[in-house]
């Protein structure tokens, strides 16, 4: 008997809470859940505005589509980087023609003139029966007169090697032991031999330009693989600048290969 006194009670509350709530909506036009039609329990009209955190993640849902819309706008959209490659494709073209000049002074200090020069030993390379080893890594090289020279061994007991090296160069030279150090006559030139070097600087110079030329050709592939992230304008100035320290370069060449005929037709 007391169980159905208090389900009745508890029914009888139930019933007054909701009708007292129901009035309480009504009098604030007001809705714990929102919805397209405006209409919550009961039949009650709401005012969205009451629930500002319900609007906060309905707009935030719209901010972040927008979002998403702006990014795919911006990244459908073609846009073309202008990159500056003239100072590295000029710097690189440079730097091999001036590689190549480097290369060629070196090749023409090999050539034996009539003259004694120090550097004309420095390509004989020294078997020291440990190490082979250039000959300026083992020696001083010196000048005595315009026909001899002096090579002073950091180490006298290398003075036999030294000697054998000397020997056997293509330099037709026949050092002599002097105390701790050797002395070598530069022998005078014949009639053929000056021909037949006169006729490697020509060879060795053709070999140079061809080396430098083939520095500008790679400096124009660069710029046309550029292809449209280059301007036109800058491509045209470029290549001039490049067409300019061609002939640069192989004019300082053709000098270097006419002074070295020269001294070897005065040797």
């Amino acid at each position: 008997m007391a169980l159905y006194l208090r389900r009745a009670v508890s029914n009888r509350n139930t019933i007054l809470f909701l009708r007292n709530g129901s009035s309480a909506l009504q009098s604030r036009n007001w809705s714990p859940f929102p919805c397209s039609s405006k209409i919550g329990f009961f039949g009650t009209q709401f005012n969205d505005s009451a629930f500002p955190a319900f609007n906060f993640l309905r707009d935030s849902r719209r901010g972040f589509a927008k979002g998403k819309k702006s990014k795919d706008d911006s990244a459908s959209g073609s846009t073309v980087e202008i990159v500056d490659i003239g100072p590295a494709v000029k710097e690189t073209a440079v730097s091999q023609m001036d590689a190549a000049i480097v290369a060629l002074s070196r090749e023409l200090t090999k050539l034996r003139t009539g003259r004694a020069s120090p550097g004309m030993l420095d390509h004989i390379i020294v078997d020291t029966g440990v190490l082979k080893m250039p000959l300026s890594h083992l020696a001083v090289v010196s000048v005595l007169d315009s026909k001899t020279l002096s090579i002073n061994p950091y180490d006298p007991n290398t003075l036999k090697e030294l000697e054998s090296a000397i020997v056997s160069s293509p330099l037709g030279l026949n050092p002599k032991a002097d105390g701790q150090r050797l002395i070598a006559v530069i022998p005078v030139l014949t009639k053929e031999h000056v021909q037949a070097m006169c006729k490697v600087v020509t060879k060795t110079g053709e070999d140079v330009k061809q080396s430098i030329r083939r520095a500008r050709q790679k400096a124009l592939d660069t710029m046309k693989k550029a292809g449209s992230s280059f301007p036109k304008d800058e491509a045209k100035r470029l290549e001039k600048e490049v067409d300019e320290l061609t002939k640069k370069f192989i004019k300082s060449a053709e000098d270097i290969c006419k002074a070295k005929e020269k001294e070897i037709k005065e040797g």
